[in-house]
């Protein structure tokens, strides 16, 4: 397939460029900024775009729905299909988050896009939304918006369906919930991974939510066949993988022994005792995957993480 891809540096980008060429695919990929060297004030996002870069045709200084990205569609041609994962994050886990900015950055120009896609015979869109929007996923109902962030990416879901309908395009949505691994923001597994590192006992202070905690590796795989499916016509229109469903505390210890081994240390937790609960209790996903057809190994996926962190203790 040629497949145009957005949010490539991001850490969920960067695995699904990654699992997508890797099975044969041409991958178009957009990043903001002018050049790799652009993104050098963050390591992290500029290793993700260093590795990325290697497995795809960079677009560059092209935000979604921008002059350049409606021009990329037009010359390029020969499109299967778009994929829009990248989004506004700044600030996304403020209760602040700005909603009406990142809808219009989500959503920017997108009449006009779509009118570019269907007049290239491109029908195919691949839309990846969050567990943490409104009427999404499973858990206590009603199940509301976790936050601001998420509010904004229901609401470009439901942009996007209108739109996708009146122009004509099959819009699928890949609906992601936690995912983990290398190339990670520094969030709660690289906050106890690098804790272990150096040799501190770090705390969980919300053990008692339930969450759906996937392997990125996983993921990907996930995401490279559903993106397959989808423009080879399939009926199915959302695709909401899940992983370890369990508490955070038992995620925790989960992946303590997961790492004693691999990293050579004791892996030991604090669990708090969890008296707050500002977010709902449960919120997961549903759809199983098929690991066995996947080629996936979770031992291996564990190695890598391993390896990652201790390669990189400095960084």
């Amino acid at each position: 397939m040629k497949i145009l891809i957005t949010g490539g540096s991001s850490f969920t980008g960067y695995w699904f460029i990654k699992e997508l060429a890797a099975a044969g695919h041409e991958v178009f990929a957009t990043f903001t900024r002018a050049g790799a060297d652009q993104y050098e004030d963050d390591d992290l996002r500029a290793r993700r775009v260093n590795e990325s870069i290697k497995l795809c045709t960079p677009v560059w200084s092209c935000a979604f729905g921008d002059n350049a990205f409606v021009e990329i569609i037009k010359q390029e041609k020969g499109w299967d299909l778009l994929c829009h994962h990248g989004a506004f994050v700044q600030d996304y886990k403020s209760i602040d988050f700005d909603i009406l900015a990142a809808v219009q950055a989500n959503t920017n120009n997108l009449k006009k896009l779509l009118e570019q896609l269907a007049n290239v015979d491109c029908s195919k869109l691949l839309l990846t939304g969050s567990v943490f929007e409104q009427d999404e996923g499973l858990g206590e109902q009603p199940l509301r918006a976790f936050s601001p962030y998420g509010l904004s990416k229901g609401l470009t879901s439901e942009m996007f369906k209108f739109w996708c309908q009146h122009y004509g395009i099959d819009l699928a949505r890949f609906v992601i919930p936690n995912p983990f691994g290398p190339f990670e923001e520094k969030r709660f597994t690289a906050y106890l991974i690098n804790n272990w590192l150096n040799d501190n006992i770090p705390g969980v202070n919300t053990p008692d939510y339930v969450r759906d905690n996937i392997h990125v590796s996983l993921l990907a795989k996930a995401y490279c066949g559903f993106a397959e499916t989808t423009v080879n016509g399939s009926s199915r229109t959302q695709l909401n993988p899940c992983g370890y469903i369990e508490s955070q505390g038992a995620f925790a210890q989960r992946l303590a022994a997961a790492m004693k081994t691999r990293l050579g240390k004791p892996c030991g937790l604090e669990l708090a005792q969890q008296e707050v609960f500002d977010e709902p209790r449960i919120r997961v996903n549903f759809d199983q995957p098929d690991i066995a057809a996947m080629d996936w190994d979770e031992g291996i996926a564990w190695d890598q993480m391993a390896e990652f962190y201790l390669q990189n203790q400095a960084k």
